[in-house]
């Protein structure tokens, strides 16, 4: 064999092979390499995007956090205001009810007192006619008992 036949022979299948790769081998390893380059450009989009948005996310989170936060120092503030007004209510009337209960004491100590300077006059009144009644030794009759009394009762007063 000749070197240079089978140096032709050689270029030729080489061309033959690229030919057939060129034809029928290279354009489906593009279009997947396309097709993947696409995926990987998508991919990378996405976690663009998603980063975006969760940057976005994190701010809103932020803002609502705070919202939040100044929502409970109002209603923190507004139950406080309220629990001092009912304290205050509750003080008020336990000071009203002290002195209704001083004021009704009072009047009730008025009455006993009232009640025994009756009991005392009456019975002062029965042992000055009983000490009468020894002294003058004769029976009163029971009108002018109950007249000598009630005057004395007046007079007691």
């Amino acid at each position: 064999m000749n070197l240079n036949a089978t140096l032709i022979a050689q270029l030729v299948v080489f061309f033959v092979l690229g030919w057939f790769t060129m034809r029928f081998v290279w354009p489906p390893l593009m279009r997947a390499i396309d097709e993947r380059s696409a995926k990987i450009a998508e991919g990378l989009a996405a976690a663009d995007k998603a980063k975006a948005d969760l940057a976005l996310a994190e701010r809103r989170a932020i803002e609502e956090l705070k919202k939040a936060r100044e929502e409970a120092a109002q209603i923190r503030a507004a139950a406080e205001q309220q629990a001092s007004k009912i304290l205050e209510e509750a003080r008020s009337e336990a000071t009203q009810i002290i002195a209704r209960a001083v004021k009704a004491a009072e009047d009730e100590a008025r009455a006993a007192v009232k009640r025994v300077q009756e009991d005392l006059r009456a019975e002062v009144a029965r042992l000055a006619l009983l000490g009468a009644e020894q002294i003058l030794r004769r029976e009163v009759d029971a009108n002018v008992h109950a007249e000598l009394l009630a005057r004395l009762k007046e007079e007691l007063r």
